[in-house]
């Protein structure tokens, strides 16, 4: 019997990691913000549509990032002025960007998956899914900005079905290290006797 309680105790550490996994990820884990200065295309001329300036490189999110929610909320000092936005890496073909980052598209051209010219507030949140993604910019009508500072604020979770998933494993083998450190059939039997 005390061999079994010894061998409990695997099942119950597991277990018990499992669980303070599901904790950490629902606290969620902070990155520190990070600042950075973002070039825009000035945008003197609104008559034939205000440039749109874009990365040089995809960011790319892998495939195992399924397992993780990861979103990134960006924050520009001039919303005014100018919009910040995220679109499919797809729009490289159509509207390359030379080697200032300038493209030959306008707004128009993008279809955005977060922020873009609609982004009022001056910030737009966006959750990382497997795939490949540019960040696109611009100045708005009658705008002389040519660079703003913006503000990324970075938090990760692991996904939803990743947290239920871990919470079963650790529950059940905490219930059967504790079954197998202190079996309820014996001890019923042992109070029944007494």
């Amino acid at each position: 019997m005390n061999m079994v309680r010894i061998l409990s105790i695997l099942p119950g550490l597991v277990g018990g990691l499992c669980v303070l996994m599901v904790l950490g990820s629902l606290i969620g884990i902070d990155v520190e913000n990070s600042r950075t200065d973002v070039p825009i295309v000035p945008c003197t001329d609104d008559s034939v549509g205000c440039p749109v300036g874009m990365t040089g490189e995809d960011l790319i999110v892998p495939p195992a990032f399924v397992l993780l929610e990861i979103s990134m909320k960006l924050e520009w000092d001039e919303p005014d002025r100018s919009w910040i936005g995220v679109v499919d890496a797809k729009y490289e073909e159509d509207c390359p960007p030379d080697s200032n980052g300038l493209t030959s598209c306008t707004s128009d051209d993008f279809e955005f998956i977060a922020g873009g010219p609609d982004s009022l507030d001056g910030s737009l949140e966006f959750v990382l899914e497997p795939g490949k993604y540019r960040f696109v910019t611009a100045g708005k009508d009658g705008s002389t900005l040519d660079e703003q500072l913006v503000t990324i604020e970075p938090e990760i979770h692991l996904a939803g079905f990743v947290e239920i998933l871990l919470a079963a494993i650790g529950l059940t083998l905490l219930l059967g290290a504790s079954q197998m450190a202190f079996p309820l059939r014996e001890m019923w039997k042992r109070f029944r006797e007494a």
